[in-house]
C-alpha cells in the first residue's frame, strides 16, 4: 500500500505562487507515474500534470502549461506541484496521484484558494 499526503495550499492572490507537495510513504513510489490532480466546487476531477517514474517526461493540462511545474525527487520518496501566475479559477482541492499498472493510489488533497 502506498500513501500519499498532500501539502501546501493555501489562500493566495491572483498572480501570485504556491507550490505543493505529496509525500508517499509505505512503499517506494521511485517506478511509479505521478500526478496531479484538481476538482473545483461543482466541477469533475480533472488532470492537472503528470510525470514518469524517473523524471524524463511530464504532461500538462492545456490550461496551465507555462504556469505550473511537476517535479519528483525519489530519494524524498515525494513530488511537488510548483504553480505560478495563479488565476481564480486555479482555486480548487488538488489531489496527488500514482500510478502503476493496476496499482492507483490518491492523497486526500489540499485546498488551493486564488482571491481576485
Amino acid at each position: 500500500q502506498v500513501q500519499l499526503v498532500e501539502s501546501g495550499g493555501g489562500l493566495v492572490q491572483a498572480g501570485g505562487s504556491l507550490r505543493l507537495s505529496c509525500a508517499a510513504s509505505g512503499r517506494t513510489v521511485n517506478n511509479y507515474n505521478m500526478g496531479w490532480y484538481r476538482q473545483a466546487p461543482g466541477k469533475e476531477r480533472e488532470f492537472v500534470a503528470v510525470i514518469s517514474w524517473n523524471g524524463a517526461y511530464t504532461h500538462y493540462a492545456d490550461s496551465v502549461k507555462g504556469r505550473f511545474t511537476i517535479s519528483r525527487d525519489n530519494v524524498k520518496n515525494t513530488v511537488y506541484l510548483q504553480m505560478n501566475s495563479l488565476k481564480p479559477e486555479d482555486t480548487a482541492i488538488y489531489y496527488c496521484n500514482a500510478r502503476l499498472s493496476l496499482d492507483d493510489y490518491w492523497g486526500q488533497g489540499t485546498q488551493v484558494t486564488v482571491s481576485s
